[in-house]
């Protein structure tokens, strides 16, 4: 058995935007799966914007990249060759090894997917972390109510699609998606069933969004920050709540960006920021597998993939994702 894998390795830390001068591809070579570990041959990779933050050295709510070592992050693939007696050859994994081809992995660390309900690289994606952060920040962090106007950020992208149709499906009266260019709002509205869509690049977010809403919204799912937050707080109704899972919108930044300049309205609505790291919400998985399984089997959720063949097309695919050209998750079919 040829035990050579390919890695992609972070080679410098980007000042700004990455590029591919950033990323190094190397090969290692493994040793047979000793007792309690598993080689793993990777079909498909992922990429994150939360990776960005990653790449930089700096204090976070998790360790940064280490430069000369691989990139770690969510992958699915088939169990080659197995040291531990849970796990079959042919088992398909999810594991966050990373960018390689082939992995070498301690079992625990692996987790068996059934790719017999929904394609394997669904649990990368609508059934993986960005499905379950929009579960968990719209069941837990900032609930949705039946009545509520929910307003989405990215509501074309991973989690931001999902966040759109749970919104709906959890009860809210009017969903709002914010997306960028005329083939993402209309993707929000024909597929993912919003009332409303938001082009921000059109023009600036707070006027569309007070057109749109003139009452007011209760919830503001949130992963972009900047200028999209800022208008959602002030169209925050009474005990109006935000939860804020990324911000995308200032991860190339290379100086201090300034924060919403209107908190002062929380004061008058007595609304409510919080941000969250999917991590804290594990105790949600099988609830959230339940729930939206069914939805899916039910045709009642949607999801769609952006899909970039080849290893040698990962980091590509990266910074793709980071300038927003992807509709929904964004995946690498090693």
């Amino acid at each position: 058995m040829d035990l050579t894998a390919r890695e992609i390795h972070l080679r410098q830390r980007p000042h700004g935007e990455p590029t591919l001068d950033d990323f190094a591809f190397v090969e290692h070579e493994l040793a047979e799966p000793a007792e309690g570990e598993l080689l793993v041959r990777n079909h498909w990779l992922s990429v994150d914007p939360y990776m960005r933050g990653r790449m930089s050295d700096r204090t976070s709510y998790i360790a940064p990249f280490e430069v000369g070592a691989v990139m770690d992050g969510g992958a699915v693939g088939e169990v080659i060759a197995s040291g531990d007696e849970r796990f079959a050859r042919g088992d398909r994994v999810l594991h966050g090894a990373g960018w390689r081809d082939l992995a070498l992995i301690p079992a625990r660390r692996a987790q068996k997917v059934d790719a017999t309900v929904v394609p394997e690289q669904a649990y990368l994606g609508v059934l993986g972390m960005p499905g379950l952060t929009a579960y968990a920040g719209l069941v837990e962090v900032a609930p949705v109510r039946d009545g509520d106007v929910v307003l989405i950020s990215s509501a074309a992208g991973a989690v931001g699609s999902a966040a759109a149709q749970l919104a709906r499906l959890l009860g809210a009266t009017r969903v709002i998606g914010i997306a960028g260019g005329p083939a993402k709002t209309s993707y929000v509205i024909e597929e993912l069933g919003c009332e409303s869509a938001i082009d921000y690049k059109q023009t600036p977010v707070r006027p569309q969004l007070r057109a749109i809403a003139p009452d007011g919204i209760d919830v503001f799912f949130d992963s972009v920050g900047g200028e999209q937050l800022e208008a959602a707080i002030g169209s925050l109704r009474v005990r109006g709540r935000i939860a804020v899972c990324g911000a995308i919108s200032i991860y190339n930044a290379t100086e201090a960006t300034p924060g919403p300049r209107n908190l002062d309205r929380l004061i008058q609505t007595r609304g409510q920021i919080r941000g969250m790291l999917v991590g804290d919400h594990v105790h949600l998985r099988d609830r959230f597998l339940a729930q939206v399984g069914g939805w899916m089997a039910s045709g009642a959720l949607r999801y769609r993939e952006t899909i970039v063949d080849g290893f040698e097309s990962t980091p590509q695919a990266f910074i793709e994702l980071l300038n927003g050209a992807n509709i929904g998750k964004m995946l690498v079919r090693v």
